[in-house]
């Protein structure tokens, strides 16, 4: 398509002055607009595939994207509907239907409200105006072998057309704002208009920032999807029963209620870390010990002190004080004789080669 010129077809010489000054009281009502086109346009597109006549291409996601960018002071719409061609952008966004427009206003300017006016004359896309000083679009129809367009208009009657370099079926709308509206290349902002006038709105609707840093989430292994993009699998420790126990009450010992009715949340945490730091120990031989080893779990020793008796735990081991059967009990030889008692209580003990345990003090009767 060669590039084209025209002005816009008007029935009625100063509709552009009616649009930006009284059709759109609430300037940011153009946002509800240009949203509510892409999403009827993305409705139209999904119904021509239940009708047989396009098929969505796979991985098709029905969304629109809102984009701001402070920098350049733009905002730009985006939907996966089904797009335009030129002739198409001629007959809807060219020629403004708008008979007897000036005496509509007249007639019914204090008992229609500017959504009925809206409404009434399909001006949705015009409400971009009241706070651009220049739009653009950018359009690819959904039909076999379509054309993209470029579309631009500075806010007055002419307006340029020619071939666009749109890959994908749909249609891109950018405002470049005028001086008065750069607010709304803002995110927060935009985001407070968007959740006004668009939160039941059937489709999907994404806002961002151009150019903003990469953003990343951690998520489920059991919610991706598969168009999503995987940077990195974090493996976590699967957590302990004690742990989700800790946080449980770190969660409720910020609670100013439950902190006052249970005060022995604000050291559950210190508690059970200082019990996961005991000496744990199963089956094994104990002999002539200095303190007594707790069988069951034990508590912990507020000091701390190494070798506590708080600080060793363990179950099914051979406690005695006396001789329980060693080669050379009084000096130092440990290895256990083959009728020793400790073996009918630890079928599965281990006899220990002492030749490999260096030098040793004796802990026998003389000691």
């Amino acid at each position: 398509m060669a590039e084209k010129h025209g002005s816009l077809s008007i029935n009625s010489e100063n509709i552009f002055p009616i649009i930006k000054k009284w059709l759109y009281s609430d300037h940011d009502i153009f946002a509800r607009e240009l949203i509510s086109n892409g999403c009827d346009a993305i409705t139209k597109l999904k119904k021509l595939d239940v009708m047989g006549e396009y098929t969505l291409p796979d991985g098709y996601k029905p969304e629109v994207h809102v984009i701001v960018n402070p920098e350049e002071k733009t905002l730009k719409f985006i939907d996966t509907g089904l797009g335009m061609t030129a002739d198409e952008v001629e007959e809807y966004i060219t020629q403004i239907a708008f008979s007897g427009a000036t005496e509509f206003l007249s007639k019914y300017k204090d008992k229609t409200t500017d959504d009925q006016i809206i409404g009434h004359f399909g001006l949705g896309f015009y409400s971009a105006f009241m706070v651009a000083d220049e739009v653009q679009i950018d359009t690819l129809s959904y039909k076999e072998g379509a054309t993209p367009v470029h579309w631009t208009c500075d806010g007055g009657t002419e307006y340029e057309m020619q071939d666009g370099n749109k890959t994908t079926v749909g249609t891109e709308i950018t405002l470049f704002l005028n001086d008065e509206s750069t607010e709304f290349a803002n995110e927060y902002r935009m985001r407070e208009v968007i959740e006004k006038y668009c939160s039941f709105m059937p489709v999907n609707i994404y806002l961002s920032k151009e150019n903003a840093p990469q953003e990343y989430e951690t998520i489920d292994e059991s919610d991706l999807r598969d168009d999503d993009v995987v940077v990195e699998h974090i493996h976590e420790e699967a957590k302990t029963e004690e742990k989700e126990r800790v946080e449980l009450a770190e969660k409720y010992a910020a609670n100013p209620i439950f902190a006052a009715k249970y005060p022995e949340l604000a050291t559950f945490k210190d508690e059970y870390y200082k019990s996961v730091a005991t000496n744990v120990f199963d089956e094994n031989l104990v002999v002539n010990i200095k303190f007594k080893l707790s069988q069951a779990n034990g508590t912990v020793n507020p000091q701390g002190t190494r070798g506590a008796p708080e600080l060793i735990k363990g179950t099914n081991n051979y406690l005695t004080t006396s001789d329980p059967g060693f080669v050379d009990y009084a000096n130092g030889n440990y290895e256990l004789k083959s009728d020793s008692e400790v073996f009918k209580k630890i079928p599965e003990f281990q006899n220990i080669d002492m030749s490999k345990m260096g030098n040793n003090e004796p802990v026998g009767p003389s000691n």
